[in-house]
């Protein structure tokens, strides 16, 4: 039977302040990397507002003090920290998580780079997929205790409508036999994030996790800070949101009630996307983003990948 799509009362104007008016996340602890600019430092905003508990996982410390401290001065709960966390260093990633000690329930999977130079990682990754994906997927299994432990959590993987044209290439996703594309390196990192949420939640449901994707879509931050002129140019006309209306579908998948139960599944504009086709250019999710089976295959090559790493 077919699931029936989630819908709200929220919509693409809606900020994550009013997704989370009248949500009390009192004694929930939460992860928001990347939080220290653009819809990161919104989405930790927002569930400390809340009430929760936030740490938010920089790579750039002292801006994540900043941070803390401007969302400490315009919300009544003290209760955010600051971690070291660079997604791109497994040894970063590891230190981390050995690091945390206690209960998880919410984890915003929201750092990321795009459209990069070619560069790798120590491990020969490609710099996109090893941050956006890999990082990301080391970071998530390995807080998988901690997510468990907490009775019910919530796990948020963010994407971007880049995925729709990117498929994963399982056999080359570090570009070692193709020339390398750094806007569809950036869209399949994007399919692989969405790819991880379908298989976290099939396996992580019995444990009380729920994942879903959020993609935030067009907002004007630093994300973009290696686009060229000419790739602004060749943008399609998006509707650019505040960075307060790009976290909040992130914040309705970490915090709101709507939610609850409710995993696997890709959402943008604070609802449940439709299906990309030609007709919705901007909008929805591809089917390859979906699969299950690529879903699978994917969590086990991340896997691989990240054994191969630790063996070298």
């Amino acid at each position: 039977m077919t699931e029936s799509p989630i819908t709200t009362p929220f919509n693409a104007r809606s900020t994550a302040a009013d997704v989370v008016a009248g949500v009390d996340l009192s004694g929930q602890r939460a992860i928001v990397t990347g939080a220290s600019s653009g819809i990161g430092v919104e989405t930790a905003r927002a569930l400390a507002g809340a009430g929760a508990e936030v740490t938010l996982a920089v790579r750039d410390v002292r801006a994540g003090e900043r941070a803390a401290r401007e969302i400490g001065t315009g919300a009544a709960n003290q209760l955010i920290r600051v971690a070291p966390l660079d997604l791109s260093d497994q040894r970063s990633v590891a230190a981390f998580v050995a690091a945390w000690d206690g209960p998880l329930h919410i984890l915003v999977n929201n750092a990321g780079v795009s459209a990069t130079p070619e560069m790798r990682t120590a491990e020969g990754w490609e710099l996109q997929f090893a941050t956006n994906h890999l990082g990301h997927f080391a970071l998530a299994t390995g807080l998988h205790r901690a997510l468990a432990g907490a009775g019910r959590a919530r796990v948020v993987s963010l994407s971007s409508i880049a995925h729709v044209q990117a498929p994963m290439v399982f056999k080359d996703v570090n570009f070692r036999e193709r020339p390398y594309d750094r806007l569809l390196a950036y869209g399949e990192s994007k399919t692989a994030t969405a790819l991880f949420a379908v298989e976290a939640n099939r396996r992580w449901a019995d444990d009380g996790i729920t994942v879903n994707t959020a993609n935030p879509g067009a907002v004007a931050t630093n994300l973009g800070r290696h686009l060229t002129e000419e790739d602004y140019a060749n943008l399609p006309a998006y509707d650019f949101k505040t960075p307060q209306q790009g976290a909040a579908t992130s914040v309705l998948l970490a915090a709101g009630p709507q939610l609850e139960g409710v995993g696997g599944r890709y959402f943008e504009d604070c609802e449940q996307a439709v299906r990309h086709s030609p007709e919705t250019p901007l909008r929805g999710v591809a089917e390859h983003a979906t699969d299950p089976v690529a879903a699978a295959r994917l969590w086990q090559l991340s896997l691989d990948l990240l054994a191969d790493a630790q063996q070298a």
